[in-house]
């Protein structure tokens, strides 16, 4: 039975009879067209033979275009016929609408997967598969050879009803492949490349399976090359665990708005290693994919694929340009060409680019598009300044609750309340980092009986963290490799070196001393590596290593000499040493002897005035005290050096925690090196601080152990150091006749020594001892003594702390104005030497005096920043005076009830730090609150309790609570004895 035996029912006769009336349409098919009408679906001859004759002549590619208007003509026939709108077949096949209209338009080829699927979703068998290997044929024949072989488009064909026989070609089988080989396989598979082929025997006969059509080599000549085949998206597949980074995703999404601006939207997406970057643009591509329906490409580029060198441009474009349909022969050769060609054929098209993984702009640049409907998204670890018109978005770790929420996606656990704090911690030891989260978390999903505290718990503890995070062939090591291999020799070596800073940043001048290269050199490196996203600029020239990135350059560091490593680390400690004795000069007010001498080869900043030390000292506040804390774990000198050098500052700032931290390493450092002369500027420092802190007891101790050292080693400036500080000991603790002798013993060596700071120095402490005991006249003149000695040395901190002890005594003497004054000319300058300590000091004087003069609304605001710098600074008894003072104007203003509040607060710090005068105060205002309230018994309890502090002080404050005292006695007495006239109520 023949081809024209067959019913339309049988679909196998359908697809030989359209497939039949289609051939005969395209010109040098062999095969006359049938009248109109003839089949069940004919082209009209004039529709496809006219312009096919006009195209051949100077388009060799004519032919294809023929067969893919009959496969577009075809498709639309079928879709109407099923009744379906180019946007429900675009659905049922999973495709864009925007591509079925390109395909039957003529104006986008088919690729095979869309034959099949249209042929599947439309109930046509093959149909549209054979039309697709038709021009396919014709392609690929052309390709291979010139001279005269069969026509693709209708092969020799054996007679109707006679059976093909496999492995027997024929002649005109073997006229086209000269080896017997055809770049053709059964069953409508491609085969992918040129040099693919199958047996000649079951070429076109078994691909397209039509018979009883005489075999014709009319146009044999006329064979065009391969179809090309065209791609819709090569999106790579979203990541279905993609966690977090909701800001950074609206910015790319809004990029769809953006692409209708007058030139090509571009964002360059850059991080370090494993930050997401790649998983970031395809989950974005993925959401856009609808707004771009002329198709979205993925690139990968490569620059840190293993083993294989970065993409060329070039053979980027080229493989770009075949994606579109673009036949090979006409793909030009010079990449300025491909470049031309790419941007031409996006015109007018919303195309969505990635190109993954970029090297340089220079690599990039020559694969935009022009059009302004297109989007390019670009990640690269590197950032790409140079690349003109692109909108950076650099990404940095995920913020801890993202962290955590993609651990428990990843790991597939749902975490009990317990496991939480586990899930937080590991993500930290991850340093947030998305690819070490989703390698960990990995592990932990294929290990169900793995319990999640004792999984955090095992990798907190390994020894080799990085070897922890790897899954399969992925591995953060491995990626971090990647990065480091592209730098230069020069580059990895300073990397390596940054991995033994032990401070968390570094600078341009830390960073010249630890590799001891120029500081220009160290600039210029710095930047290649932020660059590299190999460090993060957390401000202007501060750098600083994720902590995972630090571990692998400090594991890098191991393979270099010892002696290299140490040679180093002492260069950067030497910088951080004399660069803080630079600053500590502008700093202390305590004269001391330092004979470091300074490593020649040393670059460090130029600090000429206090605000540029304070403003350096505050920067490398963290790196001093890491410095410091490396050089203890060594055994180092410098751990004291630096010690003596941060004492001032960390004092003047407040930061007593790490101040005594800081001074008792530096003790047992000085003490195991048996440098006493070391130990004794610790224990001295550190006997300071415990007196700030309130410690009295514990300060004194210290403080005569620094002066035994110091009288041993008969250095007779320490000794005066710690005679002064001995005295304000004593003026702490009540002691103010001892304070007084040690305050003028130790002047009397400051004189001899000729220091003339130390003489003004032990002068203020004087002053304020004689303030302390009412002797107001010599007080007064004690401070304008050491005022005048503070002004010769040009000492500004010493002029202000002088000015606020006189302003002290005038308001204690009654002269408001002047004490106003006083305190205000001492902020002023506190507030213009930084000196925030002092500061809340002449806040509080200001407080007390607008108490007094009863300005109570000004008082009250001033006497609460006085109170909260202290608690801010840790300033236990600044604050204790603080609170008093608030008090007295509360008692005074507001009742009893709030200052009761406040004066037990202030009494509770007092004894905290052992303060007697603080203590009595604090009592003193209590008992006037029960007297106010009419709590006689309570008010002379608290009373008694303070001039007993008071007569052990030897204050003037004793006589008045004294009388205070008799008076409520009295009252007590005369309350009791109106309670006893009273009747007895019934």
């Amino acid at each position: 039975m023949d081809g024209t035996s067959r019913t339309s029912d049988d679909p196998g006769a359908v697809a030989h009879v359209r497939l039949d009336g289609h051939l005969r349409a395209l010109p040098g098919s062999g095969v006359d067209s049938p009248p109109p009408g003839d089949g069940p679906h004919v082209l009209p001859e004039t529709a496809v033979r006219d312009s096919a004759a006009q195209e051949e002549a100077q388009d060799p590619d004519g032919l294809v275009r023929q067969s893919t208007a009959v496969f577009a003509a075809e498709l639309s026939r079928l879709r109407v016929g099923r009744g379906l709108s180019q946007l429900a077949l675009a659905r049922r096949m999973g495709y864009d609408r925007s591509y079925v209209s390109h395909v039957e338009r003529c104006t986008q080829a088919p690729t095979q997967p869309f034959a099949r699927q249209a042929d599947h979703v439309l109930g046509s068998g093959e149909v549209l598969s054979h039309l697709w290997h038709t021009y396919h044929t014709a392609h690929a024949a052309n390709r291979r050879q010139r001279h005269p072989a069969p026509s693709p488009v209708l092969p020799a064909l054996e007679d109707a009803g006679r059976p093909d026989e496999p492995g027997q070609a024929t002649e005109h089988d073997r006229a086209g492949a000269p080896d017997g080989r055809a770049t053709l396989i059964d069953d409508g598979r491609q085969v992918p490349g040129e040099g693919s082929s199958v047996p000649a025997s079951i070429g076109l006969r078994g691909a397209i399976g039509l018979r009883g059509v005489e075999h014709s080599t009319q146009y044999s000549d006329q064979l065009p090359p391969p179809a090309p085949i065209t791609l819709h998206t090569t999106l790579p597949r979203d990541v279905a665990d993609f966690t977090g980074r909701t800001d950074e995703l609206a910015r790319l999404l809004r990029a769809a708005e953006e692409g209708q601006a007058p030139v090509v939207t571009i964002h360059t997406v850059d991080g370090m290693p494993g930050v997401g970057k790649t998983a970031l643009v395809i989950h974005a591509a993925h959401l856009l994919a609808g707004d771009y329906p002329d198709g979205q490409r993925f690139v990968r580029l490569g620059t840190h694929t293993p083993g294989a060198a970065p993409a060329d441009p070039a053979g980027v474009l080229t493989q770009l340009l075949l994606s579109l349909g673009i036949s090979p022969r006409n793909v030009p050769q010079s990449l300025e060409e491909k470049a031309g060609m790419w941007r031409d054929s996006l015109t007018g098209r919303r195309m969505l680019l990635i190109l993954d993984d970029a090297a340089s702009a220079a690599q990039v640049e020559p694969l935009l598009p022009a059009s302004k409907d297109c989007l390019v998204l670009i990640t690269s670890r590197r950032r790409l300044p140079d690349l003109d018109g692109a909108s950076p978005l650099p990404l940095n770790t995920l913020p801890p609750l993202q962290a955590a929420d993609l651990f428990i996606r990843v790991s597939r656990r749902t975490p009990t309340a317990s496991d939480r704090s586990a899930v937080t911690q590991t993500v930290e030891l991850c340093g947030h980092l998305p690819l070490a989260i989703t390698l960990l978390a990995a592990r932990l999903a294929h290990h169900r009986a793995w319990n999640i505290k004792e999984f955090t718990d095992e990798f907190a503890t390994a020894q080799d963290r990085l070897a922890e995070l790897e899954a399969g062939d992925r591995a953060l090591a491995a990626s971090f490799d990647l990065s480091y291999q592209h730098l230069t020799p020069d580059l990895q070596r300073l990397y390596r070196r940054l991995g033994l800073n032990p401070g968390p940043d570094t600078g341009p001048y830390a960073t010249a001393a630890l590799d001891n290269i120029p500081l220009d050199t160290a600039r210029r490196r710095l930047n290649e590596l932020y660059a590299a996203h190999l460090i993060d600029e957390l401000a202007p020239r501060r750098y600083r290593l994720h902590d995972l990135l630090r571990t692998y350059a400090r594991t890098l560091a191991q393979q270099d000499p010892s002696s290299d490593r140490g040679q180093a680390v002492t260069r950067l400690l030497d910088y951080y040493h004399h660069t803080a004795r630079t600053a500590d000069r502008y700093l202390s007010t305590v004269p001391h002897q330092d004979n470091a001498t300074v490593p020649p080869s040393t670059t460090a900043p130029i600090l000429a005035t206090r605000g540029q030390a304070l403003v350096w000292m505050r920067a490398e506040l963290p790196n001093l005290l890491a410095a410091a804390h490396h050089s203890a774990t060594d055994r180092l000198p410098h751990a004291a050096a630096l010690a003596r050098t941060m004492a001032a500052f960390l004092d003047q700032e407040g930061h007593w925690a790490e101040a005594i931290a800081l001074h008792q390493a530096a003790v047992h450092t000085a003490h195991t090196l048996n440098s006493p002369d070391a130990e004794a500027h610790a224990v001295l420092d550190l006997g300071w601080v415990r007196r700030r802190t309130g410690n009295s007891p514990e300060a004194g101790e210290l403080t005569q152990r620094a002066y035994d050292l110091y009288h041993t080693l008969d250095n007779r400036l320490g000794q005066a150091n710690a005679l002064r500080a001995l005295g304000l000991v004593r003026q702490m603790t009540g002691g103010y006749g001892e304070a007084a002798q040690l305050a003028q013993r130790a002047y009397d060596v400051y004189h001899s020594l000729r220091i003339p700071v130390g003489q003004a120095n032990a002068l203020l402490d004087l002053c304020r001892v004689r303030r302390r005991t009412s002797d107001y006249q010599e007080a007064g003149e004690l401070a304008q003594r050491a005022y005048g000695l503070y002004h010769s040395l040009g000492n500004r901190l010493g002029e202000a702390n002088a000015l606020l002890d006189l302003g002290w005594v005038r308001r204690l003497t009654g002269d408001y104005l002047e004490a106003g004054e006083l305190a205000q000319q001492a902020y002023d300058l506190y507030h213009t030497l930084g000196n925030r300590q002092n500061e809340a000091w002449a806040l509080l004087e200001l407080g007390q005096i607008n108490r007094d003069t009863r300005n109570y609304v000004a008082a009250a605001d001033l006497l609460e920043r006085s109170r909260a710098r202290f608690h801010e600074l840790g300033d236990r008894k600044g604050e204790a005076e603080a609170l008093t003072a608030a008090g007295d104007l509360q008692a005074a203003t507001i009742g009893p009830e709030p200052a009761l509040a406040t004066y037990q607060q202030a009494l509770t710090l007092a004894r905290l730090i052992h303060s007697p005068l603080d203590q009595a105060h604090a009592l003193e205002g209590i008992a006037g609150c029960h007297a106010v309230s009419h709590h006689h018994r309570e008010a002379i309890q608290s009373l008694r309790e303070a001039i007993a502090l008071y007569q052990r002080l030897g204050v003037a404050e004793t006589a008045r609570a004294t009388d205070y005292l008799k008076q409520l006695e009295t009252a007590l007495y005369e309350s009791a004895d109106r309670g006893k006239g009273k009747e007895p109520q019934h």
